[in-house]
């Protein structure tokens, strides 16, 4: 990443730590001025260190902005990334808007992306949210074969093994 991504990683976070008033005015106008004119591989840095960092607010607004880019396209890996994150934090909201997003931009995931998908909410504790995923997954014109199913009944298995300690 660049002087330009660093800089807008920093203020991003700087602006973010302000007590929201109403808001938090001076953060959208940041993202209106500058994010906005930032250059695409800057802007998908930028989100790839949010997302490495765990800020959920600021990786939300960037993958917002990302999303409106002219130079968008969906991408398989794009929603993968957003989704290990939303789980790690356990953020439920937010990743059934990002699901409901890449469902209706009819990304496909494969096989190994679908089981490390489910990994991440079992091993989150978001059982229930996998489950709701892998219904989905279930129904996509590529369907998962047996990992996806494999990876909850371990993850079952371990939460009632640890019930049991």
């Amino acid at each position: 990443m660049g002087k330009e991504g660093l800089m807008a990683v920093g203020q991003l976070k700087r602006l973010a730590a302000l007590p929201p008033a109403g808001g938090n005015p001076r953060l959208e106008q940041f993202m209106r001025s500058h994010v906005s004119r930032i250059l695409r591989t800057v802007l998908l840095a930028v989100l790839a260190e949010l997302l490495r960092q765990d800020l959920v607010l600021l990786s939300m607004k960037i993958y917002g902005a990302v999303r409106k880019e002219l130079w968008y396209r969906p991408d398989m890996y794009f929603y993968r990334d957003m989704l290990y994150m939303l789980a790690r934090n356990k953020k439920v909201e937010e990743t059934r808007q990002v699901w409901t997003d890449l469902k209706s931009e009819d990304v496909l995931f494969d096989q190994h992306t679908y089981g490390d998908i489910v990994r991440a909410f079992c091993v989150s504790g978001l059982i229930d949210l996998a489950m709701k995923l892998y219904d989905d997954m279930r129904s996509s014109p590529d369907p998962p074969l047996s990992l996806p199913f494999r990876v909850i009944l371990k993850a079952w298995f371990h939460i009632l093994t640890e019930g049991r300690r």
